[in-house]
């Protein structure tokens, strides 16, 4: 009865906005801007820099998520995030009313909308090991031909073919700008800092930027990239560490999300009380919540190590 209703409402909505002239694509791309982070002004800035109020929440999620994809050159999609979230919305509010089970409908409509950003921030998880991955390996043959010659762009340039991206992007950049536009070693340095988001990377050219002033100072270099060594193998540790949790939590969800049809072939009854009875939909309602918050639970676990002061 209820899915017949949800059904009818969908329909009744999609006709309205036809009738207005708004596609369902138009009125999602609507509403994913209500969502996005507006151009700040200079006072807002200094607020959201100055502010000691911790985020939390979806904003805190949002944030996190434009960050990611900001970081990974991928900006333009937040809006489809947003819409592929609200499309999840309605069909996990669709499973739950189909089912008859008005506590699981929240749950599931919040759950399923938070699938899209928990899998951006689980990409982002893999690509920042490989980010690091990377930087040691490029800053390990820079920084020795940079103790050789001096030159941090003579370094750069005969190492540059042995540098994969996203790392070679950044510093065939770096070349373009000092050998074509502006030969201001320190400069073309300090703009790197916005290409990569690492510390460590940021530590890295805060020395070699002071070694253009005292050579001596680059000493001070392979210490730092030896850093980069040291957050590999603590990930490694950790990642070992998880490997066993990850794998009961996943093992646990399948057998939880598996007996409820299982149920229906061993035993009818207890599905139908399962699933008919009130006790039986709010035991749904808080295998569903404990199901989502252990999933944002591994999520914010197996974010990669950062060397921080």
């Amino acid at each position: 009865m209820y899915s017949a209703i949800y059904i009818a409402f969908i329909v009744m909505v999609i006709g309205l906005w036809l009738i207005n002239g708004m596609t369902p694509l138009i009125f999602l791309e609507e509403a994913a801007k209500t969502f996005r982070k507006p151009d700040q002004t200079i006072q807002g800035k200094v607020q959201a820099v100055t502010s000691t109020k911790k985020k939390s929440g979806l904003k805190k999620l949002m944030d996190e998520t434009n960050i990611i994809l900001t970081a990974t050159g991928k900006e333009h999609r937040l809006t489809m995030m947003i819409i592929l979230s609200l499309i999840l919305m309605v069909v996990g509010a669709f499973f739950a009313v189909t089912m008859d089970n008005l506590f699981l409908l929240p749950v599931l409509a919040c759950g399923f909308a938070l699938m899209p950003f928990w899998y951006i921030k689980f990409i982002a998880i893999k690509w920042k090991k490989e980010l690091n991955s990377e930087l040691e390996t490029a800053l390990s043959i820079i920084t020795t031909s940079y103790l050789r010659s001096e030159s941090i762009i003579t370094a750069i340039d005969e190492n540059l073919d042995y540098i994969n991206p996203p790392v070679y992007d950044v510093f065939k950049a770096f070349l373009m700008q000092t050998k074509l536009i502006n030969s201001n070693i320190k400069i073309a340095l300090s703009g790197l800092k916005e290409k990569v988001d690492s510390p460590v990377f940021h530590e890295w050219l805060n020395a070699v930027i002071d070694c253009q002033e005292d050579k001596n100072l680059k000493s001070t270099l392979t210490p730092i990239v030896s850093k980069l060594s040291d957050m590999r193998i603590v990930s490694a540790e950790l990642d070992y560490l998880l490997f066993e949790p990850v794998k009961e939590f996943i093992s646990m969800a399948v057998l939880l999300v598996g007996n409820i049809p299982l149920m229906y072939f061993l035993n009818r009854d207890w599905y139908d009380t399962l699933m008919t009875n009130t006790l039986g939909k709010v035991v749904l309602a808080i295998c569903g919540t404990i199901l989502f918050v252990s999933i944002a639970g591994v999520v914010r676990l197996s974010k990669p190590i950062e060397y921080r002061r």
